[in-house]
């Protein structure tokens, strides 16, 4: 089973890439975020050409989040627990039946916190504790799930082809890199990192400045597995070349493969 993540950045303006994509991997699920649509408004005819069903979080111009899978989506569940009167839309979860049992996929876009000193970061740092909290009541039922999103968390400096840079983002502040560590320390298990332990490997580049031309790159976008989920994983990639498409979002697909 292929999984993939990728923050499309406007679904609307990205559909005929993210359709080329699909066509080309053939990936089981995708995680999608930052759709900045409304659910009425999100093409969902030609994603279901392509044989996907698709399951939308969504949120006029700001935020969403998608689940696509070519197998049933059961059990749909949006917005993350914890906080009632949280509006954003930024997370949604499903179950997709396999051969071998259920596996349990969210979709999440984590805040992205800037700037600093304002509510925003204090935001992004109790959303991460509620996906902390989320992802503890996952682990009780000792069953395979993938966090999987936009984490707009840089969690080493292997993670960036200039850390300097990021001293003062959000993406790379102490808090929310211990916040991310605290996940991990439940038992998580960083799916591309467990597949390739060295630094250079990114999933976002910024649209100014060069930064993809110059390969100044960060990853951010992560799929974190549960055991049993990490016990079926069999690999990782990242889809580097899809930044260099006409129209590209500024995150890239990052994939991994379960045995299933």
């Amino acid at each position: 089973m292929k999984i993939a993540t990728w923050n499309v950045n406007g679904i609307k303006s990205r559909i005929d890439n993210l359709c080329a994509w699909l066509e080309d991997r053939q990936p089981d699920v995708v995680c999608l975020q930052e759709l900045k649509s409304l659910d009425d408004n999100v093409p969902r005819a030609p994603i279901e050409r392509l044989g996907y069903n698709v399951a939308t979080h969504g949120q006029k111009s700001f935020n969403g989040v998608a689940i696509l899978s070519k197998r049933p989506l059961e059990d749909i569940a949006t917005g993350l627990p914890g906080d009632a009167s949280d509006e954003q839309a930024r997370y949604i979860e499903a179950t997709v039946s396999t051969d071998t049992g259920a596996v349990r996929i969210a979709s999440l876009y984590l805040p992205n916190g800037n700037p600093l000193g304002t509510q925003k970061f204090d935001y992004k740092l109790d959303w991460m504790k509620r996906l902390i909290a989320r992802a503890q009541a996952l682990l009780e039922f000792e069953e395979p799930f993938v966090l999987a999103g936009d984490y707009n968390v840089i969690p080493m400096p292997q993670d960036a082809r200039f850390p300097e840079n990021w001293r003062d983002d959000a993406l790379f502040q102490p808090q929310s890199r211990a916040l991310f560590r605290e996940l991990e320390n439940l038992g998580l298990t960083d799916a591309y990192r467990a597949c390739d332990a060295d630094g250079g490997a990114y999933s976002f580049w910024d649209y100014q400045a060069g930064a993809w031309q110059k390969n100044n790159g960060i990853r951010i976008d992560h799929l974190l597995l549960s055991p049993q989920a990490a016990d079926r994983l069999v690999g990782a990639t990242i889809d580097k070349d899809v930044r260099g498409w006409e129209k590209p979002s500024d995150h890239v697909p990052v994939i991994i493969e379960l045995e299933v």
